[in-house]
């Protein structure tokens, strides 16, 4: 896969004459205006037009020429490569002629692609003729064009009560109220869908890679197996926010897939015409990927009449040269980690996507300049120093025996919440050194840290969300709860809620051999609420249990991004260092416009190899740096958006 990918969508109506100004210099012309070395193009979009001469299908009415073989050889001429979209999982001129291949609700209703407006959009279902007419098309496309790949969207597990779902199940003797039964059959028809393609599309050409548009959640690499690479879409300002795509590529960097990260160029959502990103989200966009270990891709639609948008290709350029100079430090790279989450996502099949405790977890952990992995119940524990259960974590006889391997062993846990518990939630499953007595009666409530906080000193300070109440069993106690005087409801109440009554309420946060738990769902709390008391305890825990085993120390701000990345090929590390910032713009946009440069960050590494050189990349200026046994410390002079330092060994 490449560096500089760009996704070129196309969705037209088919009242609307398409490529009427389209020339193959002015696509060439573009794409080196944007430093691309492959973009995804596309056969079929989701009108279910095709943009090609189809010998089975329906062309797009308004298109008189074979626009994706023009496309094609355009770009093959400069050396660029074109993978191929097909929209599968909508074809809306179809609906009226096969209203029967339609997804449905459990009220025979026809369903709404999730991620569109209404009205529009209806989903097919793969289990009826449909799946069919589909993969004779990609067939189409694998044989007739010199694609350089086949790229499939709108397609996931889909629960869907058809007929011909109804009639599978009742063959099968289950019952279609059955929601279980109805959600294994959709888990089974999108399996058959995947391998249907993928055997075809293989049989025509074996080494074209697929990949199956899905949004893969933690602990789904049954899905993951499905694809040739993975890709991780996610426009910022579109609705996913600047958590997804780090919280994603954290998971999916670990499973030995090469990994694309996917943002687009528009303000609001996929498709916007004359929305525009400031090019410094570009700039950090493309550095958050390199930083995570991906390759970049910025998602495009071009205009029906076929003009690119010179607008779009000078600021994407911009980045994608920043981009180049920097790719051979950001090939074959493995993160380097301290700390596990094991995410509440990954503990079940149908588990929240990034849910509260999730989220909150990832917040402090980047913020707190943490190396970390998110991860599921496959992971090799033991190749974290601390893991992380947060909230909501209960111990099944599965968990547990991992989780007494990695103890014995030497890891450590920080558990949170419910997360220790029995899956029954009446005692605690793991040896925390705390005895269960019940969930908290008192919410809010609050924690006095017997270690007085950096930015609070001594004293106490409120937890929002539920608490559990302990006692100590083994364990020694870092901190007291105090209750209120009373929760607040129609009779007595403050104005947000009761003040401490300054009692102890026993063991609030206790630490044991095997590791430290924190008697409320921490990082829901902080996912919601943002206290930053709620912060440092978590990372006063966090540096106890990593003592001088902790990797990386920085003094880049907590708005900073940090990771460590490893190429054992070049017998090198990669520290990149981020420094810019979304803010809030109309209701909920996350905009990143300025990027204000940092100075003098200092950084220390603990290393097992002899360090020979440090050194800032792509400017490669040499930097002083000290090594006393395994500790390398350096100085970054400046931090301009991304600076990246190779650290050779």
């Amino acid at each position: 896969m490449r560096f500089r990918q760009i996704h070129l969508d196309f969705h037209n109506h088919g009242s609307v004459a398409i490529g009427e100004r389209f020339s193959k210099g002015q696509f060439q012309e573009m794409l080196r205006l944007g430093n691309v070395d492959s973009i995804t193009i596309f056969a079929k979009c989701f009108h279910g037009w095709a943009y090609y001469d189809t010998q089975k299908f329906e062309k797009h009415p308004g298109l008189k020429f074979d626009l994706l073989r023009e496309m094609i050889d355009a770009a093959h001429e400069i050396g660029v490569k074109t993978p191929v979209y097909l929209n599968v999982g909508l074809s809306e001129h179809l609906v009226n002629v096969h209203g029967d291949w339609l997804n449905r609700d459990e009220n025979d209703l026809t369903t709404w692609d999730p991620g569109f407006l209404q009205p529009g959009l209806h989903v097919f279902c793969f289990n009826t003729p449909y799946l069919e007419r589909i993969v004779q098309q990609i067939e189409e496309v694998a044989a007739g064009y010199d694609a350089d790949g086949i790229f499939l969207d709108i397609v996931y597990p889909k629960a869907c009560y058809c007929h011909y779902c109804r009639t599978t199940l009742l063959q099968e003797g289950k019952d279609p109220r059955d929601k279980k039964a109805v959600m294994e059959l959709a888990e089974r028809v999108y399996a058959n869908y995947t391998k249907q393609v993928n055997e075809r599309v293989r049989a025509i050409k074996p080494e074209l890679g697929v990949f199956h548009n899905s949004g893969i959640h933690c602990g789904r690499r049954d899905i993951a197996a499905m694809d040739s690479h993975l890709e991780v879409e996610s426009l910022p300002s579109g609705g996913w926010g600047y958590d997804y795509f780090p919280m994603s590529a954290r998971y999916l960097q670990q499973l030995g897939k090469e990994l694309l990260g996917m943002t687009g160029r528009f303000q609001m959502n996929w498709g916007e015409f004359g929305g525009y990103k400031h090019e410094n989200a570009f700039r950090f966009e493309m550095a958050l990927c390199l930083a995570h270990g991906t390759k970049c891709s910025v998602g495009d639609h071009l205009h029906p009449d076929g003009i690119m948008d010179p607008i779009v290709y000078k600021m994407v350029g911009r980045a994608f040269r920043e981009v180049e100079a920097k790719e051979p430090w950001c090939s074959q790279v493995e993160n380097v980690a301290d700390v596990a989450i094991l995410a509440v996502e990954g503990l079940a099949r149908y588990s929240e996507r990034m849910g509260a405790s999730d989220t909150g977890a990832y917040r402090i952990l980047q913020e707190g300049n943490i190396l970390f992995n998110i991860i599921d119940l496959e992971t090799d524990f033991s190749l974290y120093k601390v893991i992380i259960l947060p909230d909501q974590v209960r111990i099944t006889s599965s968990l547990a025996e991992l989780l007494e391997r990695y103890l014995q062993n030497g890891g450590k846990v920080l558990a949170t919440g419910e997360s220790g518990l029995n899956e029954a939630g009446d005692g605690f499953a793991l040896d925390l050194g705390v005895e269960w007595k019940g969930v908290n009666s008192f919410k809010p409530d609050y924690y006095k840290p017997h270690t007085p906080l950096p930015i609070l000193g001594e004293g106490s300070f409120v937890f929002y969300t539920q608490g559990q109440k302990i006692a100590l069993n083994g364990g020694t106690e870092l901190g007291n709860r105090e209750d209120p005087y009373f929760n607040r409801d129609l009779n007595a109440y403050y104005f947000t809620h009761t003040p401490n009554s300054r009692n102890d309420g026993g063991p609030g946060m206790v630490e044991s051999p095997n590791g430290i738990y924190l008697a409320w769902n921490v990082f829901e709390d902080y996912r919601e609420n943002g206290s930053l008391q709620v912060r440092e305890t978590v990372m006063m825990a966090i540096d106890r249990l990593l003592g001088d085993r902790k990797t990386l120390s920085t003094s880049l701000p907590a708005q900073g991004v940090v990771s460590l990345q490893h190429q054992k090929h070049e017998a090198r590390y990669v520290n990149h260092l981020l420094y810019a910032f979304p803010v809030k713009r109309g209701k909920q946009m996350e905009i990143i416009e300025d990027i204000t440069p940092i100075y003098q960050i200092d950084v220390t590494l603990r290393l097992p190899e002899t360090v020979n050189r440090v050194y800032t990349v792509p400017q490669m200026e040499e930097l002083a740096f000290e090594q006393e046994g395994q500790t390398v410390s350096y100085q970054v002079p400046v931090i301009d958006c991304h600076q990246m330092v190779g650290i050779d060994y």
